[in-house]
């Protein structure tokens, strides 16, 4: 009998302390992150790296594992960069950092956080090409990359996501041609307006990136 309850108070310590681990490592990634950021007026205020977790801070919501899960800063003013250690936090479903003044490119570790629904990214001034490594996100519903300076052409990766329902990239530079497999059979017209886009793709007749 005693036995038995030492081995599940070890199993218990030991799921406990690699909780922990977890969460201290997506604290430390959004500290990173942080100090990439410009924020004049304090909306990261409580990002403080010396608790246990980032459970607690302003913007950041987690699930019932302390893991995160959210992280909502859309208007608030920041601005500054995005960087690889996005990749880490690894149970992330929401990415809302719309309409700032962030800057740089959209980092290709986000195509590790397979538990990702909706990355709003718009209204920004993100720069470089559409990361082909979006395409790995299969619970992916929502990409909004609008309203910045993208350039390059839409990867033809996209047309695999099974779940996507949302994909505007108007306002950008992005060239080439637009995808018409999978569900991009579906987007308005709209989602792709003021680019150097070449209208659908003419599979066999015209390269998809023809005009890059």
């Amino acid at each position: 009998m005693a036995s038995s309850s030492l081995l599940a108070l070890f199993i218990f310590v030991v799921l406990s302390f690699s909780s922990a681990v977890s969460t201290n490592s997506e604290g430390n990634a959004l500290h990173i992150l942080r100090t990439r950021l410009f924020d004049p007026t304090n909306v990261l205020q409580s990002w403080d790296p010396t608790l246990v977790n980032p459970c607690t801070w302003f913007h950041v919501t987690c699930n019932s594992d302390n893991h995160v899960i959210r992280l909502d800063l859309g208007n608030s003013n920041i601005s500054g960069t995005l960087g690889p250690e996005l990749g880490e936090l690894k149970h992330l479903q929401y990415l809302e950092l719309y309409r700032n003044n962030i800057s740089g490119k959209i980092p290709k570790e986000i195509g590790s956080l397979d538990k990702l629904i909706s990355i709003d990214l718009y209204g920004n001034r993100l720069e470089g090409t559409i990361p082909k490594s979006l395409a790995k996100l299969k619970s992916l519903r929502f990409i909004r990359l609008n309203n910045n300076k993208l350039t390059g052409s839409i990867p033809r990766e996209l047309t695999t996501l099974p779940n996507l329902v949302v994909f505007n990239v108007s306002n950008n530079d992005l060239c080439g041609t637009i995808p018409v497999d999978g569900p991009f059979a579906t987007f308005p017209s709209e989602s792709f307006w003021n680019n150097r886009l070449n209208g659908p793709e003419l599979k066999g007749l015209v390269l998809y990136d023809f005009g890059c």
